[in-house]
């Protein structure tokens, strides 16, 4: 497929958000619809548009792309099975506490239970973590663009990055969440079509009916789900069990871009039937993706199709070998198919965090749901939005530059350390109810349990014999948050705060 046909598909593509973003805030550009929706959105499609924004760009191409290492293959699965378990804790703890005390913020529970500084500190984190994760999963995609259409043009990869962010600030500045609802519904529909339809194709191309094509890839050396074998190893059961759960109840339920979408149905009861689905959907098109990583491999060996070299590092890179064999060694109809889903899980995944992370500044900095004067300052929530669109674009420009990693390696090691500190504020709050924290400490604490977690990580070897750490750092990481706030804490007097 050509590069004017890849450009000509992504404007048309944007043509159709941005119609829908009109009819959608056409109406109503009210900080209400832009942070909540007007609390009244369809729990079926917040539930079918959270896939593509839980997903992504980087699990449409990275996790494919790690099947082919022998220590990893679908080792991911574990993962997945922990997140599944992780999805269920917040529909029955965090959720029904959020309904609650109706926030707009999550992180305004922090504020209730551990004070002011402790709830500036926790947005805080949410800030760094979803800006330089946003980034990292948006880098990736626009990494693919800038190889197969961009490069062609003559344009600069900085070029491509700004032009993307500017076309999402575009189509969500004006209704926010209310627009992101039903464009990440559509974005979802794209992306589950593209994997189901990437499975067929290969699978012609390879001579496989369905049947053959399971038990092709369940025999081959790639489809390796359980490892029990070496509990020092990363790629543990237990570990990717528990590593998944913790992971999830951080960058899911103590996210303010996921939890956002939740808050928006009616309901406890909606929100909940909303992410029970999510989950089921979750798993499902999870291990799909797994099936194409297979499936991309068996489709290399067959027709001798090397791993792409990235062109900054010179190093074989696993994420461009969807994009590559999609390209240039299929037809015209899967490579185009792909690219509909490809760019589909990164937008609504954007689109989402700039959304959210837009949403935080103005409530818990700009305090703007405390005044009348803010909750009519559409013009102040623009330039927040603006301002975040930017400090995305240097983040992804400083990635681009220093990182020769698998992307969705380089997240969960980047979620490990920020949203630590989150999982440890929130386990304070909901479980520690006798002790009063000292507020102004909580800042020295957080910043200490990543800097100690960081020590013990890279010295993991030496200190454990061998022993490495893969996603369950993240507990370690809240496990040493919480510890430290035990410790700059007080006995409460009186009554215990009831939640």
């Amino acid at each position: 497929m050509t590069p004017t046909t890849i450009l000509l598909l992504i404007t048309v593509y944007f043509g159709l958000l941005f119609a829908i973003s009109y009819f959608v805030s056409k109406n109503d550009q009210s900080n209400d619809s832009f942070f909540t929706a007007n609390r009244n959105s369809k729990w079926y499609l917040v539930a079918f548009g959270m896939i593509g924004t839980a997903l992504s760009g980087v699990t449409f191409i990275s996790v494919p792309g790690q099947v082919g290492n022998p220590d990893i293959q679908f080792k991911y699965f574990q993962f997945v099975l922990g997140n599944a378990i992780g999805f269920i804790i917040i529909a029955k703890l965090l959720l029904p506490l959020y309904y609650r005390l109706r926030v707009v913020s999550i992180y305004s529970y922090i504020e209730q239970q551990l004070g002011t500084v402790s709830y500036k500190t926790a947005a805080s984190f949410f800030l760094i973590s979803r800006t330089i994760g946003s980034a990292a999963r948006l880098y990736l995609v626009v990494l693919v663009l800038q190889r197969y259409v961009f490069d062609a043009f003559g344009i600069p990869f900085a070029a491509t990055v700004l032009g993307s962010l500017l076309l999402i600030f575009a189509y969500t500045y004006r209704g926010g969440l209310k627009t992101i609802i039903l464009t990440d519904t559509l974005q979802t529909l794209f992306l589950v079509s593209s994997v189901i339809l990437t499975i067929i194709f290969i699978c012609q191309s390879l001579n496989l009916s369905a049947t053959e094509a399971f038990e092709t890839v369940k025999n081959s050396s790639y489809s390796k789900i359980f490892f029990f074998e070496d509990w020092l190893k990363s790629t543990f059961f237990l570990k990717q069990i528990f590593g998944g759960i913790f992971v999830t109840l951080a960058m899911v339920g103590l996210d303010q871009d996921l939890m956002q979408k939740n808050l928006s149905c009616k309901n406890i009861g909606e929100a909940q039937k909303n992410m029970f689905t999510f989950t089921a959907i979750f798993v499902c098109i999870n291990l799909f993706f797994l099936s194409v990583g297979a499936l991309l491999y068996l489709y290399a060996e067959k027709n001798g199709v090397s791993i792409p070299i990235d062109l900054a590092t010179g190093k074989p890179r696993t994420d461009l070998l969807f994009p590559e064999i999609a390209f240039n060694h299929l037809s015209i109809v899967p490579a185009i198919v792909f690219l509909l889903g490809l760019t589909a899980a990164t937008f609504a995944t954007t689109d989402s965090a700039l959304t959210a992370l837009t949403t935080s500044f103005c409530i818990d900095f700009l305090n703007m749901d405390k005044t009348a004067a803010g909750k009519n300052s559409v013009a102040t929530r623009h330039g927040v939005h603006i301002g975040f669109s930017l400090l995305m674009f240097v983040v992804i420009l400083f990635i681009y530059s220093y990182n020769d990693d698998s992307v969705v390696s380089l997240i969960f090691k980047i979620a490990a350390y920020t949203y630590g500190p989150l999982l440890g504020l929130y386990s304070f709050g909901l479980f520690v109810k006798n002790r009063v924290v000292t507020d102004k400490l909580t800042p020295v604490v957080c910043v200490l349990a990543v800097v100690a977690t960081y020590v013990i990580s890279a010295n993991s070897r030496l200190l454990f014999g061998a022993y490495e750490f893969a996603e369950e750092l993240i507990i370690v990481n809240g496990l040493l948050t919480l510890l430290g706030l035990v410790a700059v804490s007080k006995p409460r007097k009186g009554e215990a705060i009831t939640h």
